[in-house]
């Protein structure tokens, strides 16, 4: 391990810098970000699909739900199973298999001669749907360096935004031009886009430490930064972390660990919240709530497309925000905001304005103001919490159970949001969204600790010193370990 070091260390100085260093960083985590867009867009690209399939295939209420759901499936069996994919071939490697399966997957979709076929192709196409939630995030995360790791990895929250809002369009506009099938297959071109970039961009610095040695990291971590010194010191670190790994902590066996525990609790916790909170909810039944309002068709389709709007708005300002900001910080401020544009909704559901009244305009901005509060705070930090959380040797297990939680939960609301109207009519039904977003205000305040400005070795060293809890009356974030030592530093000198 010391001559490994060594050698490193000669390879830093032997290194060139890229020129390009900046632009490559960002042109990676744009390209792997767009399988985002593809996620939305096959995600969303149903809702304005669906009628014509009907129409085609004859189908029932129920088939049409199977039809709707069978993505969500197909996407929690994919976020279970591309782990071994990446940690045996590594991130970038497994970007590609998941762009190849969104290509087919696509394919297949518009080319189904009946519904049970187009069913079995939406559930593969699930398998890249769930994939690129795992493995994006952890392959920008790991690329970034801690300034803009917030940035960076939530472009693939604003690809998610462009891809829903693509899908509502071509939905609204070139339904009847287009027919089913074209709308469901033009995803296949970006995926195949993608899957040819990821030849040419670099593979993940982490992987590449713990898999190949430090070398080999130092030569991908030289296309990606701009001086030597940051190269040290992200080597220095990625070594200390690796050089201190157990077998005990690789793969699944490593989230059973005591250590790991607060980072599972929190990243899970994250992940059910920001699919439960109501926001899948609102963009695949908004139409059908304001339509059982009272509101016409085409007013309920245009509030559609004007959710979508806001989201992609709201988490790309979250993009240029959260790192400023901060992941904890985020949620607090915006959570509240959640819970009282819910209750406001649910009181103009139950008193049920007339159309066209000034309260039939009030219930759509209660709407939209959820949207902008839970669009602009707990969905910006979902994906990038589970993506920085957990230690190296078990990331790649730990963003599986993350993503497939995530998945869960939005299966879960999917097929529960209409039932519980039944249940509870729809103005409780936002009241009890309002009560979840409540709780995750609550969960965030006493079990997420702040993690800006904290490298993924700071992070993983918190967790192995008990020190990954959130100090109220304190500064709650992740400390940077440098800090302390230029504060011990600074200390002794005083002396």
């Amino acid at each position: 391990m010391i001559a490994e070091k060594k050698r490193a260390q000669e390879a830093i100085a032997n290194v060139e810098i890229s020129p390009n260093a900046h632009r490559v960083l960002w042109m990676a985590a744009i390209v792997a970000a767009i399988c985002g867009g593809l996620y939305g867009y096959d995600t969303g690209i149903i809702s304005g699909a669906l009628l014509l399939i009907t129409k085609d295939f004859h189908l029932t209420s129920s088939q049409e739900e199977m039809v709707t759901s069978a993505i969500l499936v197909g996407a929690v069996l994919g976020a279970l199973s591309i782990s071994y994919l990446s940690e045996r071939f590594g991130r970038r490697a497994t970007v590609m298999v998941v762009t190849a399966i969104f290509v087919v997957g696509a394919v297949a979709c518009s080319y189904a001669p009946d519904m049970t076929a187009l069913v079995i192709a939406r559930v593969f196409l699930g398998l890249a749907v769930g994939g690129a939630t795992q493995v994006v995030p952890t392959y920008i995360s790991e690329l970034a360096p801690a300034s803009k790791r917030g940035n960076l990895v939530t472009l693939f929250n604003v690809a998610i935004g462009v891809g829903i809002f693509m899908a509502n369009l071509v939905g609204f506009t070139m339904r009847d031009a287009w027919g089913w099938r074209p709308m469901i297959s033009v995803a296949a071109v970006p995926a195949a886009f993608v899957f040819v970039c990821m030849f040419f961009l670099p593979k993940s610095p982490r992987w590449t430490a713990e898999n190949e040695g430090l070398v080999s990291a130092v030569e991908q971590l030289s296309r990606v930064r701009t001086s030597r010194k940051a190269i040290r010191r992200e080597i220095r670190e990625i070594h200390e972390n690796t050089a201190s790994m157990d077998e005990d902590e690789r793969g699944w066996k490593g989230l059973l660990l005591p250590f790991a525990r607060p980072a599972l609790i929190a990243a899970l916790g994250i992940a059910f919240f920001t699919q439960a909170g109501g926001l899948e909810m609102m963009i695949y039944y908004a139409p059908t709530f304001l339509s059982d309002a009272g509101f016409g068709n085409s007013a309920a389709l245009l509030a559609s497309l004007g959710i979508s709007i806001v989201y992609l708005v709201m988490t790309l300002l979250g993009c240029l925000f959260v790192d400023k900001i901060g992941r904890r910080r985020l949620v607090l401020i915006m959570g509240p905001g959640s819970v009282l544009s819910l209750i406001g909704l649910g009181i103009m559901f139950a008193i049920h304005p007339d159309k066209g009244s000034v309260g039939s305009w009030v219930t759509i901005g209660f709407m939209l103001l959820f949207m902008m509060f839970n669009a602009g705070g707990i969905q910006v930090v979902g994906w990038l919490l589970g993506a920085e959380l957990f230690p190296l040797p078990m990331r790649a297990a730990a963003t599986s159970v993350h993503a497939a939680v995530l998945w869960g939960a939005d299966l879960l609301v999917t097929a529960t949001a209409l039932t519980l109207v039944h249940l509870v009519t729809l103005g409780g039904t936002m009241w009890v969204y309002a009560g979840v977003n409540l709780a995750s205000v609550i969960f965030v305040y006493f079990f997420v600790p702040e993690t800006a400005g904290a490298t993924l070795e700071d992070i993983e060293t918190a967790l192995r010193r008990g020190e990954f809890t959130p100090r109220r009356g304190e500064d709650p974030r992740i400390r940077s370990y440098d800090e302390e030592e230029e504060e011990e530093a600074g200390v002794s000198s005083a002396a």
